[in-house]
C-alpha cells in the first residue's frame, strides 16, 4: 500500500502502511550521540491508527539520541462529560500520565511529553482564564502553553484545522481577550495556520509583546488546491512575512511538519520513500531562510509525528535535518537540537 490520502476524524492524515514505509533505505544514524529533544509531536487511540507510547519510543529509539519529546494537542482523549470548555482537560490528564509512565525510567532514558501542549477555546475572552489555570493543575508542572489552531482558506480543497476556526480567528477581539490571559499565567502560544495567514500572526505578535509565540511547521506552507504547482510564488509571498516575523523577538519556530500532505512537497505519493539526503535536499530552501531569519537560538527542529511520518521514518527524518545542520557551528547545532526547545519549553536538564 502506498502512502494514502484517507484521513482520520478531524483532519488529522494516517500515516502509510508499514510496508510502504519499510521501502526506505535503511541508513547508519548521523552524529548518534547528539541530544535532541523532540518539540512537537502527538499521541493518540484512534479507529483507524494508533500512536501511543510504545509506537513513540519505537520511533524514538530507533537509533538518534533523543532525550526528551513535548506532546501536542491533537484533540485526543478529551472528557466525555462535564463542561464543555473544561473537555480538553482529558487530553492534559491523559498527556501527563504518559510522561509519568516515562518519568519512571521502566520504558528507558527518553522523557516522553516532558511538555505539554493542550487546547483552550481563547475565544471565550476572560473566561478562558478558568480553563487555563485547570490545564496547569492538571499538567503537573508539565503544562506549558496551548495551540488554538487558526488554519483556515477559503478553498474547499484545503482543510481547515481541527479546531474548525473562523476566517480571521487572531484578530477576533474575542480570542485576543483570551490570547491576553496567556502571558500572565506563563504561557506560551503554538500559532499553527498557513502561510496566506502569515500576516495575522505578524499582528498578533506585535500586539502581544511579551506572550512567547512558537510559530509551527515552518509557517505552514501550502502546496495543495489552489496552490499546487505554484511553490515559486508561495515561497516567495512566505520567504517575505517570515522575515518580517523574524522581527518580532517573541516569536521562535518550529523547523519541520514539511512532510504532511498539505504541503509543497509530494514525496508521501512516491513509490518508494525517500532518502535523508533527498529530504534534506528539498526541505533546505525552506529550512535555511528561517534559520537566517530567526536565528538558531530561535529555531528548533521538530518531528511534527505521527503526521510527518506518510513521509519518512524518524530515524531517517533526523538524519535529513542533522544534513541540514551541517553547515552550524556547534552552539548552533546545541541551539536546533535541543538548547531551544529546552529553553522555550522550560523544560529540566535532559
Amino acid at each position: 500500500m502506498t502512502a494514502s490520502s484517507r484521513t482520520l476524524p478531524m483532519g488529522v492524515t494516517i500515516p502509510p502502511a508499514d510496508d510502504w514505509l519499510a521501502g526506505q533505505a535503511p541508513e547508519d544514524i548521523l552524529d548518534p550521540d547528539l541530544p535532541i529533544i523532540d518539540p512537537h509531536h502527538h499521541l493518540w487511540d484512534r479507529p483507524q491508527h494508533r500512536y501511543l507510547l510504545d509506537e513513540l519510543l519505537s520511533d524514538t529509539g530507533s537509533g538518534h539520541r533523543v532525550q526528551a519529546t513535548v506532546f501536542v494537542d491533537c484533540m485526543a482523549f478529551y472528557r466525555q462529560a462535564g463542561p464543555e470548555a473544561l473537555r480538553p482537560l482529558g487530553e492534559t490528564e491523559f498527556a501527563n500520565g504518559v510522561a509519568a509512565m516515562a518519568a519512571s525510567g521502566v520504558y528507558g532514558s527518553t522523557q516522553a511529553c516532558a511538555g505539554i501542549v493542550s487546547f483552550a477555546d481563547l475565544t471565550r475572552g476572560a473566561a478562558a482564564t478558568e480553563v487555563l489555570q485547570a490545564q496547569i493543575a492538571a499538567g503537573n508542572g508539565r503544562f506549558r502553553g496551548i495551540r488554538h489552531a487558526g488554519g483556515w482558506d477559503a478553498s474547499d480543497d484545503v482543510r481547515n484545522s481541527h479546531t474548525n476556526p473562523p476566517q480571521g480567528l487572531y484578530a477576533m477581539p474575542a480570542f485576543r481577550d483570551g490570547f491576553a490571559q496567556l502571558a500572565p499565567l506563563g504561557l506560551s502560544f503554538e500559532a499553527w495556520q498557513y502561510h496566506p495567514q502569515l500576516p495575522e500572526v505578524i499582528a498578533l505578535a506585535r500586539a502581544f509583546p511579551q506572550t512567547s509565540i512558537i510559530l509551527n511547521h515552518c509557517g505552514g506552507p501550502l502546496g495543495i488546491g489552489p496552490y499546487a504547482g505554484k511553490a515559486d510564488q508561495t515561497h516567495a509571498f512566505w520567504l517575505k512575512h517570515m522575515r518580517e516575523l523574524a522581527s518580532c523577538p517573541n516569536v521562535t519556530v518550529k523547523l519541520g511538519g514539511l512532510g504532511m500532505r498539505v504541503g509543497v512537497f509530494d514525496f508521501h505519493l512516491r513509490h518508494t520513500p525517500p532518502t535523508s539526503q533527498q529530504i534534506a535536499d528539498g526541505w533546505m530552501p525552506w529550512i535555511e531562510p528561517c534559520i537566517e531569519a530567526f536565528g538558531a537560538q530561535r529555531c528548533m527542529f521538530e518531528s511534527n509525528f505521527p503526521v510527518d511520518k506518510i513521509t519518512s521514518s524518524y530515524a531517517v527524518l533526523w538524519n535529513a535535518f542533522k544534513r541540514m545542520a551541517q553547515g552550524a557551528s556547534a552552539s548552533e547545532r546545541t541551539a536546533l537540537f535541543s538548547g531551544t526547545a529546552q529553553r522555550v519549553y522550560r523544560l529540566p536538564g535532559a
